[in-house]
């Protein structure tokens, strides 16, 4: 093992694994050498490949090089920039030393293509610079993480000997700006060591919508101007700064960086909808929860969104010509929801309110209902869909389902079908919801109902949509014998019935 040279062991790849091995184990244990220790560890799991000797001993040693050390920071920023709070693009700036092939420029294509595994490989970076020495020719910069100890392998030496190209590697000094680091890789080297780093956020339209932690709140600024420099088309990033108001789904936010303006467009499932981001609800994640259930609708159904928003579920609905009342309590909402419904070119086929949603349901919802289930036919071509997306409370609305309607059924393949969203944070978050849904029914869905999940809002929250067709005897309310005879009447047969008592 002594005999290996460094080269050697970059060849083979040696890491910390090798103090697994039996003959390797045995070796350290029979003499009184210091433990070897080898970083075998991806730097941030970016640089596959690359093992460096942090401490030495008598078995075998690696000198330490200027260029082993850049190959280590090559897609790292300088570590001076650590704790910056206000963002300066220069201090980014380092030189990096590399491995280059001097190439003549004829055959530069083919040697990038001969060579497409071992030629750098990183997005924003070229592959090719101009020779400060020879103008006929061109340096091709290699990875230096697959070119260790600047020297090429036997496969790479080979191709280029085929190519006529000199195998020998030469150093070049490569110089990185703040242009060349991408978001995660700036944010991690601002951001003090070990801590979360956030690069995710949701877009809509043109603003990034960031959810920041506490430890994140003194690089906000900075963070929200690195997210603009690095999307196309963000120009304003702002931050939630408490959680959403369950009474009209809005929260307050601050702009970290950017534009302040919060009107914005965005696209959904090929339907356009406008918005002002400060005082309505929109979540982009909700996009394919919205599609589904459309996909569940035909032509000529009915749909009540009892909280519509500003119309993900109600427009593409009525672009399907179904039947649609829309309903949403906030104010703002319910205006961008007629705007929407005018830009779609829907607004003829959606009844729009803007009441409370219990409201909604004891009166726009019960009259249609009450209006068109008795002439349903035991096979009916409409269906009826209740939506309702409010997570926070929803399944509390579920309770005005009981006796809503007042009769007999005419068909009970025709009653309303329920799609209700909840949040779960139980163990068995289906089992939860339905027995809440179950609660505020006053009945057991066992084997009437599907739950859906929706969504991973935060550890160990979850978000589902449960469906139902309502039951006859929770939705209906059986009349009495004798209700709707006159007074009179209802007089005497209940003297009758007292006399028939007594005579018994």
């Amino acid at each position: 093992m002594n005999n290996f040279s460094s080269r050697t062991l970059w060849r083979f790849g040696y890491s910390a694994r090798l103090l697994k091995t039996n003959h390797f184990r045995t070796a350290a244990s029979n003499t009184s050498f210091p433990a070897v220790w080898i970083l075998s560890a991806q730097y941030s799991g970016r640089i596959p490949g690359l093992f460096l000797v942090v401490k030495k001993n008598r078995f075998f040693t690696m000198p330490e090089t200027v260029e082993d050390k850049a190959n280590l920071e090559l897609y790292s920023p300088h570590p001076e920039v650590r704790g910056m709070t206000l963002l300066d693009r220069e201090a980014f700036k380092r030189t990096v030393v590399v491995p280059v092939l001097k190439v003549k420029k004829e055959i530069v294509n083919t040697v990038l293509k001969s060579l497409k595994h071992t030629v750098l490989q990183r997005p924003g970076l070229k592959r090719v610079a101009e020779d400060p020495e020879d103008g006929d020719s061109r340096l091709v910069i290699l990875d230096p993480h697959k070119i260790p100890g600047f020297s090429l392998g036997e496969s790479e030496q080979e191709i280029l000997k085929e190519l006529n190209v000199c195998p020998e590697v030469s150093k070049y000094n490569l110089e990185l700006t703040y242009e060349n680091f991408k978001s995660e890789e700036i944010l991690r080297a601002v951001l003090p060591e070990g801590q979360e780093v956030t690069s995710g956020f949701s877009r809509v339209g043109h603003i990034a919508h960031l959810n920041l932690r506490d430890h994140q709140l003194p690089y906000r600024h900075l963070i929200g101007q690195v997210i603009i420099d690095k999307n196309p088309g963000i120009t304003c990033v702002v931050n939630k700064t408490n959680i959403i108001d369950s009474t009209y789904r809005n929260f307050q936010m601050e702009v970290l960086a950017g534009e302040g303006n919060l009107i914005t467009k965005v696209k959904e499932n090929n339907i356009a909808y406008e918005l002002d981001f400060s005082k309505v609800y929109w979540n982009p994640r909700l996009s394919t929860e919205h599609s589904r259930i459309v996909e569940l609708l035909k032509p000529s159904d009915v749909l009540f969104d009892v909280f519509a928003g500003i119309g993900p579920f109600a427009i593409p609905a009525a672009k399907k010509k179904c039947h649609v009342f829309a309903n949403d309590l906030n104010p703002e909402s319910y205006n961008w929801l007629l705007h929407n419904c005018k830009l779609n070119k829907v607004d003829n086929k959606i009844k729009a309110f803007n009441m409370d949603g219990r409201d909604f349901l004891l009166g726009p919802v019960r009259e249609e209902l009450s209006k068109e289930l008795p002439l349903l036919k035991e096979e009916p071509k409409t269906s009826f869909h209740i939506v309702m997306n409010l997570p926070a409370l929803a399944i509390e609305f579920l309770d005005v389902f009981r006796h809503l309607l007042v009769g007999e059924p005419c068909s009970t393949a025709g009653l309303p079908m329920v799609h209700c969203y909840g949040f779960s944070k139980h163990d068995d978050p289906a089992k939860d919801i339905q027995e809440r849904a179950e609660a505020s029914l006053g009945t057991s869905l066992d084997g009437r109902c599907s739950t859906h999940l929706v969504r991973n809002v935060a550890p160990n929250k979850e978000m589902l949509c449960i469906s139902f067709q309502i039951p006859a005897d929770v939705l209906y309310k059986r009349p009495c014998p004798d209700e709707g005879k006159p007074a009179s009447k209802r007089l005497r047969a209940s003297k009758d019935s007292s006399e028939e008592k007594l005579l018994s």
